[in-house]
C-alpha cells in the first residue's frame, strides 16, 4: 500500500556482506554494513570474500590491498588509474546518426542530446536506462572533536537508520524517479582519525574502504549516481580541496549543516591546522586522500573507479561527493570522462572545483542536503534523454518531411 513501510530485516546476501532490506513503497532499500573494525582498524575477513569475487572484475589484484607486488597498498589503484578504459567511439558515432534523424530540428533538445550521446559512449549500446542505482556512504570523523558542526556526529547512524525507514528526502526522490537505493554504513561507530592531530587512515585502511566502495556496482547498475551522508564531511572535503587546489581554507569552508559565527570559525581553523599538518605529504592525490579524506570519500572513490572499468556512467552528486571525483581527477584528469555532476551545491566552494573539474552541472537548485539527492534528481533527467533519443520517431517513420 503506498503510504507503508515496512521494517528493515537483516540479510546476508550472495555477496557475503551483510545488510539489511526495507521496502518503501515498493522500492527496497539495501542497507550494507561496512567492514568490521576494532580499535579504528579494518579487518579483512569480509573485504577478502569481496576481493574473491568481486575485485578482480573490477581489474584490482586478488592479493587485497597489502598484498601488491610491491607490497604496498595503493598500488592496484595507482594501476587502474593509468589503464582507464575509453569511451566506445563507435556507439558515440551510431547515436550521433540517429539522432540527426529524430523528429526535431538539430541540437533542439540541448544538453539533452549531449547525455544520450554521453550513455551511448559510456555503456557501448543505444542510450537506455535499465537499472539506475543511488549508492550512500556513510562515515563518521574525528575532526568533529575540534567542533566544526553544531550537529552530534550520532546524526549519521541516525540518518543512516532514517534512510532505511524510508523517511529521508533521498527516499521520495528515488520513489519519485524508480531509482534503487543502497546505503553503504562505514564503521560510524569508530570515527577517522582528527585530522588536525593525525591523519585520517593509513594506507591499508584507505585502500580497503576503497575496495570496499567498488561493492556499488557489484549486482549490475547501467546508471551510479553517487552520495555521502556523514556529519562534519564538508570540512573533510574543504580541507581535500585545499590541498589539490590551494589557496586559503577560508576560500573552500562553507556552513555545511549550518555552521555559522564561531562554529565556523572552527571549522576554517581546522582545515588550515590539518593542512599545514600534512603538507610534506600532500604532492600524491592518494596521500590527500587518507591523510585528510573519511571512509564514505574512500569508498565513493572506489565506487567511481570500479564503475568506470566496468563502464557504467556515474552522477556526481555536491560537494563532498565531488571531492572524491577530484582525488581521481588530479591522479588522472581523464578519471571523471564518464561521470556528470548532478547538481551544484549552495556550498560556495562547490562552483569552484567544478571550474576546476571543467564539469557543467545539470541541475542548480539551491541543494545542500547531501545524500545523493541533486544526483538523484539528474538521474531523471538522464532517464528522459535516454528515452527521448530511443523512443522518439525518424522523419520517416513519422512520415515527416526533414529540411531540404
Amino acid at each position: 500500500m503506498v503510504g507503508d513501510r515496512q521494517p528493515a530485516e537483516e540479510s546476508n546476501g550472495a555477496d557475503g556482506f551483510s545488510g539489511n532490506m526495507a521496502n518503501i513503497h515498493g522500492q527496497p532499500v539495501n542497507v550494507v554494513r561496512g567492514p568490521d573494525t576494532d580499535a579504528g582498524a579494518i579487518e579483512f575477513s569480509r573485504f577478502d570474500l569481496y576481493t574473491r569475487q568481486r575485485r578482480t572484475s573490477c581489474g584490482v589484484s586478488e592479493k587485497g590491498p597489502d598484498m601488491s607486488a610491491s607490497g604496498l597498498p595503493f598500488d592496484d589503484f595507482r594501476e587502474l588509474l593509468k589503464n582507464l578504459p575509453e569511451a566506445d567511439s563507435a556507439q558515440l558515432v551510431a547515436a550521433r546518426e540517429r539522432d540527426a534523424q529524430l523528429t526535431k530540428p538539430a541540437g533542439s533538445l540541448g544538453r539533452l542530446e549531449e547525455i544520450a550521446f554521453w550513455l551511448a559512449a559510456w555503456t557501448g549500446r543505444p542510450p537506455a536506462v535499465n537499472r539506475p542505482l543511488v549508492a550512500i556512504f556513510a562515515g563518521n570523523h574525528g575532526v568533529t572533536n575540534q567542533g566544526v558542526t553544531p550537529f552530534p556526529a550520532s546524526v549519521t547512524k541516525q540518518m543512516v537508520e532514517n534512510f532505511a525507514a524510508g523517511g529521508a528526502a533521498i527516499n521520495q526522490i528515488c520513489i519519485a524517479h524508480d531509482l534503487g537505493l543502497k546505503i553503504f554504513d562505514l564503521a560510524l561507530d569508530i570515527p577517522t582519525g582528527d585530522i588536525t592531530v593525525e591523519a585520517a587512515l593509513d594506507e591499508r585502511n584507505c585502500a580497503a574502504t576503497m575496495a570496499f566502495g567498488m561493492e556499488a556496482v557489484a549486482g549490475g547498475t547501467d546508471l551510479l549516481c553517487i552520495g555521502e551522508m556523514g556529519i562534519g564531511n564538508t570540512t573533510i572535503a574543504a580541507a581535500i580541496f585545499n590541498a589539490l587546489y590551494g589557496g586559503e581554507a577560508r576560500d573552500w569552508v562553507g556552513p555545511g549543516t549550518g555552521s555559522e559565527g564561531e562554529v565556523l570559525e572552527r571549522k576554517v581553523a581546522a582545515v588550515e591546522k590539518a593542512v599545514a599538518l600534512h603538507k610534506p605529504h600532500l604532492g600524491d592525490p592518494l596521500e590527500i586522500l587518507r591523510r585528510l579524506g573519511g571512509r564514505e570519500v574512500a569508498a565513493m572513490a572506489g565506487a567511481i573507479l570500479a564503475a568506470r572499468v566496468q563502464r557504467i556512467p556515474v552522477l556526481i552528486d555536491g560537494y563532498v561527493a565531488t571531492a572524491a571525483g577530484a582525488i581521481l581527477h588530479a591522479a588522472n584528469p581523464r578519471a571523471l570522462d564518464h561521470c556528470l555532476i548532478g547538481h551544484v551545491s549552495a556550498e560556495p566552494g562547490h562552483i569552484k572545483v567544478l571550474d576546476r573539474l571543467g564539469k557543467t552541472p545539470l541541475l542548480a537548485l539551491g541543494m545542500r542536503l547531501g545524500e545523493g539527492t541533486g544526483a538523484a534528481l539528474a538521474a531523471g533527467i538522464v532517464k528522459a534523454a535516454a528515452l527521448c533519443h530511443s523512443g522518439m520517431a525518424t522523419f520517416s517513420q513519422a512520415g515527416v518531411s526533414d529540411k531540404d
